[in-house]
């Protein structure tokens, strides 16, 4: 994976040196189930651990609306540990100088517990509605970290206007569509004609929310059957809360809404949930040929999701 900028030994332990001069290494793990950045569990000798988490040395794999991700996500997670009660990794050591290493890089706190998608399956039905109960808890907690304007956390540009900020991300994905001739199955200056008629239904959103984006299970840590911790906030953003991933139509759970406390949607909010799945199927879709994923299987996915979205009354949306 082109995002994926692996480090020898030597290298990473210069880089534990410089920001753990104190400490001994006892061992170094590359953990595989990421999608972007490289990762690393860091073990030393006196039994603590950490991990690494290194950014690719260039924007080669990434999309337009990936700007500055490991800044976007040093931020997201301050911006959490001040002003919200669920758990995030601290920072220990964050380094852009590129001296020893050609990404920039951060050394994080192992969060508690495990990955919420490897034991999923094997949980009871009761602890799984929990478990959305306790996300949509997380994401109203998000709700209460505000700013005047939108944007991607890791760009200095703002939008005083939700639609220009969605508009940008929308023409972003075309855009990038069209530099990897990605068939999107649709004609994209059609679906941009189609925003144009509907952007008004931003306007009733007068101020953003922080927005995680992505916390799919994968994202999420779990502990004694409840959420232990929150990770990968490089995509963050200032938006509405209907943009994370956990609104969207191919997951959105009543424990979740429950949980989050908005069980029934406006027709426009129901619209402008149907453009928020776009950008997503739209952004799986594009980012496999940045990406260079070996095996297309996401890009079929997310596809039949995106053609289904689109075709979709919103009558439909209603009943789900």
């Amino acid at each position: 994976m082109i995002t994926k900028n692996r480090q020898s030994d030597s290298v990473i332990r210069e880089m534990i040196r410089k920001a753990f001069p104190e400490k001994a290494v006892s061992s170094i793990k590359e953990l595989t189930e990421g999608m972007c950045n490289v990762t690393y569990a860091i073990t030393f000798t006196d039994g603590e651990e950490c991990i690494l988490k290194i950014a690719a040395k260039d924007t080669t794999g990434n999309t337009s609306n990936e700007i500055c991700l490991m800044a976007a996500e040093v931020s997201a997670m301050e911006l959490v540990r001040k002003n919200c009660t669920f758990k995030v990794a601290d920072v220990f050591a964050y380094d852009r100088s590129r001296t020893i290493c050609d990404g920039d890089y951060f050394f994080m706190e192992k969060l508690p517990g495990t990955n919420y998608s490897f034991i999923k399956e094997e949980m009871p039905d009761e602890v799984k509605c929990d478990i959305a109960r306790e996300i949509g808890e997380i994401s109203k907690q998000l709700c209460t970290i505000t700013n005047p304007q939108f944007g991607f956390l890791g760009d200095e540009k703002r939008y005083d206007h939700l639609s220009d900020f969605v508009h940008t991300m929308l023409s972003n994905l075309v855009s990038d569509g069209q530099k990897k001739n990605v068939d999107l199955g649709c004609d994209a200056d059609q679906l941009l004609d189609e925003f144009e008629k509907e952007k008004h239904i931003f306007d009733e959103v007068s101020s953003a929310t922080l927005v995680h984006w992505d916390m799919w299970e994968g994202n999420v840590f779990v502990k004694d059957n409840h959420v232990s911790g929150i990770i990968d906030w490089e995509r963050a953003m200032w938006g509405e809360a209907f943009m994370d991933d956990r609104f969207r139509s191919h997951n959105r759970n009543p424990d979740f809404l429950e949980g989050f406390g908005k069980q029934e949607f406006t027709e426009n909010e129901l619209k402008r949930l149907r453009w928020y799945d776009i950008i997503l199927y739209l952004t799986m879709m594009i980012e496999v040929f940045y990406r260079e994923f070996e095996d297309k299987g996401q890009y079929f996915w997310s596809k039949e999701q995106f053609l289904r979205v689109l075709k979709a009354p919103t009558e439909e949306e209603q009943e789900t």
